[in-house]
């Protein structure tokens, strides 16, 4: 059985390291990213099962990274991942397949990883 691979495309490293660390405990490939690189370009180098965005980017926003894979990719699962409630009510946001609040307990998007692959 081949490995699911999960794209996490966060600007905080210590986020990243953190989601990685949960992800290969549970068995998953992980492919991480701070939101400099292409989006389209990272997703077909890597061919991800699964990608968790977050919203505020230190280069652009994620929301138009959402848009963006969206239109190439409509069948690819993508969880938002913010600090930030108040997106939920972005139209933008709801292209997305989950929406999770971050916190330090990250048990609710392994959930909605498991879910969504």
């Amino acid at each position: 059985m081949n490995r699911k691979t999960v794209l996490v495309i966060d600007d905080e490293e210590h986020v990243r390291m953190l989601y990685a660390e949960e992800l290969r405990a549970l068995g998953y490939a992980v492919v991480l990213s701070d939101g400099g690189e292409d989006p389209l370009g990272l997703v077909e180098e890597h061919k991800p099962d699964l990608i968790i965005l977050d919203i505020k980017l230190e280069s652009r926003s994620g929301l138009d990274i959402l848009q963006i894979v969206r239109c190439k990719h409509p069948k690819l699962p993508i969880i938002l991942c913010t600090a930030y409630d108040s997106f939920r009510l972005d139209l933008k946001s709801i292209a997305a397949d989950a929406y999770v609040v971050k916190s330090y307990d990250s048990s609710e998007l392994m959930r909605k990883v498991a879910e969504l692959i």
